[in-house]
C-alpha cells in the first residue's frame, strides 16, 4: 500500500487490514460479512452448539453485540432488547453504530417512545461513543412526546457535553444540521416558535441542512406565520440562495484547460505553503476498467458522452459514507444518459464491501479497486468529475458537512460542466 498522507485514509486502511486478516471460523470478522441480520441470527444459533475450544474468546459476546445493533437498525425493538439483555460488551464500532440506529428511530421511523427510552438506557449504561448525540436524540424524542422539561434539560446537557464541538467537524453525517433540527424541535415544544424558525431559516440559507429538517421548518413557519401558505416558496427561496452560494464557490475550482491526466494537488491543511497530492490520474478515464459488486468488468469508456463522477471511499471512512446521501439526491436529478456517478471502493475485499453495501444500504453504483491501481488515491473521500470528453474538470477531497451542502456542490459541478460543454 502506498504511503498514506491523510488521517482519514490511514484510519480506513487500518480497518481494512483488520478486515482482511486471517479470519477465525467462529469469530466476529466472518460474522460481520453475513449481509442479513436474519442470517446472522441463524449463524449465531449454530455457533452456540460448538465446543468452546472452537470459538475465539469473545466470539459469543461480539456476536450478541452485533445482533443487538443490527436488529435496532432494522427497527426491531424486541430482538434488540433480547440481545441487549445479555449485557454484551460493545466495541467502539458497535457502540458508534448503536448511536446511528437510535438516530434512525427518531429521524426516519419516528418511533419517539422507543428513541427516548433506548437513548436514555444507553446513556445510563455508558455505552455510547457519542454521548452528545444521544442527548440530542433524547431531547427531541421527549419534546415530541410532550415532556418539555426533560427535553430542555437534555439539550442543555448535550451542549455542555465534552465532544459536542465535534458537530462542527465535517466528519460525521449531518452532525450540525441534525443538532439544529433537534434544537428547533425542543424550541417548538417549549413554545419558543420564533427562535425555532430563525434557527432553521439560517440553517437552510447556509446549507447546514438535510431533508429531516423540512417538516420541523414547516411546523415553525406555521406557528410564526399562522398559516402554511407561502411555506414552500420560502423554503425554495432559501435553498436557491444556498445553492447559488456554493455554485459560485465551486465555479472557482473549475479546471479550464482540457486535461485527461493530471495529479490532484491541494494545499496542505496543516501548512498552506506546502502542497499535497491526493490522486494521480496517469491515463484517460475512458481507458480505465474496474469490477462492480457482481464481479462484472465495467469499462469507463462506455461513459463517453456523459458527465462522469468517481468518488473514492472505504467502508471505515465515516466522512466518505456521510457524503452518499447528498450524492443520491444528485443522481435522482439527472437521467443516466447525461450523468453517471460511481463510488469506487479502495483496498477492501469483495465480501467486506458487499456486506457493507447490503447492510447500510448503499444505493449508489459501486465499483471496486482493491489494489488502488486506477488513480493511486492518497486520501479519502476524494472526488473526480470528468466532462463528456473525459477531461478532468473538478476534483475535491473531504466531506462537505451536510447532505444539502454535498448535494449543492456536486450538482453545481455537473451544471458548470454542462454550461461549458
Amino acid at each position: 500500500m502506498k504511503k498514506i498522507i491523510f488521517l482519514l485514509l490511514m484510519i480506513s486502511s487500518t480497518g481494512w487490514a483488520q478486515q482482511t486478516a486471517k479470519k477465525n471460523k467462529y469469530g466476529i470478522n466472518e460474522f460481520m460479512l453475513i449481509e442479513k441480520v436474519e442470517d446472522q441470527e441463524k449463524k449465531y444459533n449454530e455457533v452456540l452448539k460448538e465446543p468452546a475450544e472452537n470459538l475465539t474468546p469473545t466470539a459469543l459476546n461480539d456476536m450478541r453485540a452485533e445482533l443487538a445493533y443490527m436488529w435496532l437498525a432494522k427497527g426491531n425493538i424486541e430482538r434488540y432488547r433480547f440481545y441487549k439483555s445479555s449485557k454484551p460488551k460493545f466495541s467502539y464500532r458497535q457502540a458508534l453504530y448503536l448511536s446511528y440506529a437510535v438516530e434512525k428511530l427518531l429521524d426516519e421511523k419516528r418511533q419517539y417512545e422507543d428513541a427516548a427510552q433506548i437513548s436514555q438506557e444507553l446513556l445510563n449504561d455508558g455505552i455510547a461513543e457519542k454521548t452528545y448525540v444521544l442527548l440530542e436524540v433524547n431531547a427531541a424524542a421527549n419534546a415530541k412526546l410532550g415532556h418539555v422539561d426533560v427535553a430542555k434539560k437534555q439539550i442543555a446537557r448535550s451542549d455542555a457535553e465534552k465532544g459536542s464541538a465535534d458537530r462542527l467537524i465535517k466528519y460525521f453525517k449531518d452532525s450540525q444540521s441534525n443538532y439544529l433540527n433537534r434544537l428547533a424541535i425542543v424550541k417548538l415544544a417549549a413554545g419558543e416558535h420564533q427562535q425555532a424558525y430563525d434557527i432553521l431559516v439560517k440553517a437552510f440559507r447556509e446549507a447546514e441542512s438535510n431533508p429531516y429538517m423540512v417538516d420541523t421548518f414547516k411546523e415553525a413557519f406555521k406557528k410564526v406565520k399562522g398559516t402554511e401558505d407561502g411555506f414552500e416558496d420560502e423554503l425554495q427561496s432559501l435553498k436557491k440562495e444556498a445553492y447559488q452560494k456554493y455554485y459560485k464557490e465551486v465555479e472557482k475550482s473549475y479546471v479550464a484547460s482540457a486535461q485527461q491526466t493530471r495529479d490532484g494537488i491541494i494545499p496542505d491543511p496543516n501548512d498552506a505553503s506546502k502542497k499535497l497530492i491526493t490522486f494521480r490520474a496517469t491515463k484517460p478515464v475512458h481507458g480505465v476498467t474496474m469490477n462492480n459488486l457482481e464481479g462484472k468488468m465495467v469499462n469507463l469508456g462506455d461513459q463517453k458522452g456523459k458527465i462522469l463522477a468517481l468518488d473514492f471511499w472505504t467502508t471505515l471512512c465515516t466522512p466518505c459514507v456521510a457524503a452518499f446521501a447528498g450524492f443520491e439526491k444528485v443522481v435522482a436529478d439527472y437521467k443516466k444518459d447525461e450523468f453517471q456517478l460511481f463510488v469506487v471502493n479502495l483496498f477492501e475485499d469483495d465480501q467486506a464491501v458487499k456486506a457493507f453495501a447490503a447492510q447500510k444500504p448503499v444505493r449508489l453504483d459501486v465499483l471496486r479497486d482493491e489494489e488502488n491501481k486506477g488513480y493511486d488515491v492518497r486520501a479519502t473521500p476524494t472526488k473526480i468529475v470528468f466532462d463528456p470528453m473525459g477531461n478532468i474538470r473538478f476534483f475535491a477531497t473531504g466531506y462537505a458537512g451536510s447532505t444539502d451542502r454535498e448535494y449543492y456542490k456536486l450538482k453545481a459541478m455537473v451544471e458548470i460542466i454542462k454550461a461549458h460543454s
